[in-house]
């Protein structure tokens, strides 16, 4: 119980950067959306880019972080030069994928439809190759235990980040006559941001040797080399229908369709603010743990409370759909359909996250790459398939069809490899109850009043807390309540 205290009070650190930089961030989202219209594609544009990325910031950092971590708390090395091996690596990549970026300029802008804006793209690899550096140094914050750092460094970031956004959409307008806005100011940006965000790690980044151990980095490549292609198909499961999509719907119909997704999609990115809150805190913890013999007992409780709260997650944020939809503008909320189904796929994930530390554990990551391309095959097809009938809606489905496989097969897998007795009983009980409770809000009339959905729908999420309370944690337990229960 000690070390899940342990586990949940990191979480709650690492949650708090993650989730109060994700609402930050939220505030970028009304600001976009209120500046840039649906119909005129900028949105599109931004989420595209974004998209693209994603997927590289996981080819530049090619599966490091989970290396680092596995290799630094084996023992066998000195932490300090798994440490600077992994820099030097990740560095070196990063600078000789920008040179051969800026090279090819040209034909890349060209082939992503962006040669009139070939800006966009150099920028774009400059921030990613930057960042993917920096994944290092905080990766170095987690082993040490320093979480408070970690959020701190981030926040900072997004203060900035955001500071700047305000300074061009709203401040520069009142200054400057026939202000035309230009989502390219958008990328910039956040290339300053990253760019600044490298002076805040002096200390990770001196203070040492900085060696590259070439011995080492052979059998670190060897454990990396399947969870990059892990990565790439796990990034794919949340990239590739917004890299597909435009590609099926062109033209201006379908950067404006992509940019009403993308823009509900954020919404339900709430669930991803958990999941990557509690990635942060329950990788080292994996790694620390795996030696202690009650290992699994440990991870499966692990499991349970992060679906529990996953659950809770989902029903707060469909019940308060009515204040939550005012986070984009009105001419984006016609698909908001999209948020219940975008955040059971991101529940997905999670799990899926849980159980691939199996495979991690035993060193046999390229389960994951059988995994995770098995989900992403899926994901791919199934966008394709349907994307010309259904549009964004398939986008949405894809990803659970993508995650669900995923999900399914390394279960199966690691039941057999590394069994953990998971409590399924008790977990399918929260899953049939947050979903009976999440059709009860679905079908009240939209013609009634928002206020009294809301209080409906805070009743159903009060039953659903009671059920936890009642059931796993116990009315006895709780500082107030718990005295009087006893009694």
């Amino acid at each position: 119980m000690a070390n899940l205290k342990s586990l949940a009070k990191d979480t709650a650190i690492y949650g708090l950067s993650s989730i109060v930089g994700r609402f930050l961030n939220y505030l970028l989202v009304p600001l976009y959306t209120a500046k840039i219209s649906a119909e005129s594609g900028g949105y599109g544009v931004i989420t595209e880019i974004y998209s693209y990325v994603a997927l590289l910031l996981v080819l530049l950092t090619f599966g490091m972080e989970t290396t680092f971590f596995r290799f630094v708390n084996k023992g066998e090395h000195d932490p300090m030069r798994v440490y600077s091996t992994s820099l030097i690596a990740v560095g070196s990549v990063g600078i000789c994928f920008v040179a051969l970026i800026l090279l090819f300029i040209s034909p890349i802008s060209n082939f992503l439809d962006y040669a009139d804006h070939p800006s966009y793209v150099y920028m774009m690899v400059i921030c990613v190759a930057i960042d993917a550096f920096l994944c290092i140094p905080f990766a170095y914050l987690r082993y040490q235990k320093k979480p408070i750092k970690f959020a701190a460094l981030k926040l900072i970031f997004i203060f900035l980040n955001i500071i700047l956004n305000l300074g061009y959409f709203i401040v520069l307008p009142h200054f400057i006559d026939n202000f035309r806005i230009d989502v390219g100011y958008v990328f910039g940006i956040n290339l300053f941001c990253s760019a600044v965000s490298v002076l805040f790690f002096h200390k990770e980044l001196t203070g040492f040797r900085w060696v590259f151990d070439k011995a080492l980095m052979k059998k670190m490549w060897r454990y990396a080399w399947p969870i990059l292609i892990l990565g790439i198909a796990g990034i794919l499961n949340q990239t590739a229908d917004k890299i597909i999509f435009p590609r099926i719907v062109t033209g201006d119909l379908g950067k404006e369709q992509l940019g009403i997704y993308g823009a509900c999609f954020k919404i339900a990115m709430i669930m991803a603010m958990i999941t990557q809150a509690f990635r942060y805190a329950y990788e080292p913890f994996v790694f620390g743990k795996s030696r202690d013999k009650d290992n699994r007992e440990t991870y499966a409780k692990a499991m349970k409370y992060f679906v529990i709260f996953t659950l809770l997650a989902f029903l707060l944020v469909m019940g308060y759909m009515d204040i939550l939809k005012y986070i984009i503008a009105p001419d984006y909320w016609q698909g908001l359909k999209v948020v219940p189904i975008v955040m059971v796929a991101e529940i997905m994930m999670g799990i899926y996250f849980n159980l691939s530390f199996w495979y991690k554990l035993t060193d046999r990551t390229i389960w994951g790459a059988y995994f995770s391309g098995a989900g992403c095959a899926v994901l791919i097809i199934t966008n394709i398939l349907f994307i010309p009938y259904y549009g964004y809606m398939a986008c949405a489905w894809a990803g659970v069809a993508g995650y669900g496989t995923a999900m399914v097969l390394s279960y199966v897998f690691g039941q057999k490899y590394y069994p953990i007795n998971y409590p399924l009983k008790s977990i399918g009980i929260y899953v049939g109850v947050a979903a009976l409770l999440y059709v009860v809000m679905a079908l009240l009339p939209d013609e009634w009043p928002a206020a009294c959905r809301i209080g409906i729908n805070t009743v159903l999420i009060l039953l659903f807390i009671g059920h936890l309370l009642y059931h796993d944690i116990g009315l006895e337990k709780l500082p107030v309540i718990g005295k009087k229960f006893k009694k």
